[in-house]
């Protein structure tokens, strides 16, 4: 059923009797041409582009739990790309090209939202570094504005300039940045991949793989044995539990990322605001909850849930950029693992086992790339080769030294 304005009119007026399921409860077949492993948005973006873009539709999407229920439903739903480095702006900007056809091409409110994205510098060092990476957006085609004091005050007036600590100085927008609706981005790929015949296989856990020597040949999972020309892993914090089951030992720690959503306000922040001077970042949601995050958790942790230390740290932040958030009542919160590369950028490569290919290490950057995640996975899987706007997201990277240190603070992943 393609959703339209008629389709909600004629079951707004047979008593919403003709909706159907957005995707089918498949049943595990007994091999596919291809397996992803992970039912979140990188995964069923893979699927669907597999489907959609090289014509490869018996796919299986396996899924430990519920699709949606790791990190892309946990995140805090900001997309961009405000990147410096040639490995990778082009890719984020390509997944920010793919953001803003979603909904027609999926045919699905995922409620994206282009409000901008502010960051906000502090100090004449901080404004060379955005001015800097405002330059190499544009050398790219990327849109980038280097806003003065007055400028940013324009635009919200009630941040503290006068009596932070850290006072404001400008920003660096990105106006096509913005936020879309992490569960909604979830089924939407899902259905469009479910009407392209992919079966998506919830509460199917992956307890091994099946392998021919060094070539790896399908699953092993809760629900019986699969076999597959090709494997695909996309589970992003759980990336190396499930690779050592195929005996890799991969250049990642898992880190829990907490986000935050306060009670219901009237319209107060109407784009996407970072704090220079410390790790903050918040939005407003459509339901009026003030969206924000910060650091991670410095220790290694596959948990989804945070520490008290790491919640005073962000309301801190909170604090020194708005003051007038200190009387809002914080509604709830929750962790996220995070896939922390060596590097802070992503991987999207073959493996050292043939039949075995990786989608990992995407740091805070997973939400906002995954329909370029999604689109150059399913590139690679089909041909073997990687996509131009990914070639330089290789594995062997960290023993090439040609790594991609966006913030310049080396192998330490907790501090990208």
């Amino acid at each position: 059923m393609r959703y339209s304005w008629l389709s909600i009119l004629t079951n707004g007026l047979s008593g919403q009797s003709g909706w159907k399921p957005a995707w089918r409860a498949a049943t595990p077949k007994p091999a596919y041409d291809v397996i992803i492993v992970g039912g979140g948005g990188h995964g069923l973006a893979t699927a669907y582009y597999l489907a959609s873009q090289h014509g490869i539709r018996n796919v299986a999407v396996i899924e430990k739990g519920y699709i949606g229920s790791g990190n892309a439903g946990r995140n805090t739903t900001i997309i961009r790309s405000n990147y410096l480095l040639p490995g990778n702006e082009p890719f984020y900007e390509w997944s920010m090209k793919l953001w803003e056809g979603l909904e027609q091409e999926l045919n699905y409110n995922a409620m994206v939202s282009q409000r901008g994205i502010l960051n906000l510098y502090h100090s004449d060092a901080q404004r060379d570094a955005y001015a800097r990476r405002g330059n190499a957006m544009r050398l790219s085609g990327v849109d980038s504005q280097l806003l003065d004091r007055d400028a940013v005050r324009a635009m919200y007036p009630f941040l503290d300039y006068d009596n932070a600590r850290f006072p404001i100085q400008g920003g660096l927008l990105q106006a096509r940045a913005g936020t879309a609706r992490h569960d909604a981005v979830v089924w939407g790929y899902a259905r469009g991949a479910d009407r392209l015949g992919v079966d998506i296989l919830q509460n199917c856990e992956v307890t091994g793989f099946l392998s021919e020597g060094e070539r790896i040949i399908g699953v092993e999972t809760t629900r019986g044995p699969i076999r597959a020309g090709k494997v695909g892993l996309a589970v992003a914090g759980s990336t190396t539990r499930v690779a050592s089951k195929a005996g890799l030992r991969l250049p990642i720690e898992s880190h829990v990322l907490q986000a935050f959503v306060s009670e219901g306000l009237k319209p107060a922040i109407d784009g996407v605001i970072t704090f220079g001077a410390g790790h903050f970042y918040i939005s407003q949601s459509d339901k009026g909850g003030l969206v924000f995050g910060g650091d991670i958790d410095g220790y290694n942790s596959y948990a989804q849930r945070g520490n008290l230390p790491v919640v005073e740290d962000v309301a801190e932040g909170g604090m020194a950029l708005m003051p007038r958030i200190g009387r809002v009542r914080l509604l709830r919160m929750w962790g996220g693992i995070m896939d922390m590369s060596m590097d802070g950028s992503p991987i999207i490569d073959r493996t050292p086992r043939p039949g075995l290919y990786l989608n990992a290490g995407w740091c805070y950057g997973g939400f906002k790339a995954t329909p370029a995640s999604g689109w150059c996975f399913a590139h690679l899987i089909a041909r073997n080769e990687p996509h131009e706007v990914a070639r330089l997201m290789r594995l062997d990277r960290f023993r090439t030294g040609h790594l991609i240190d966006e913030k310049g603070v080396g192998a330490q992943p907790n501090l990208h």
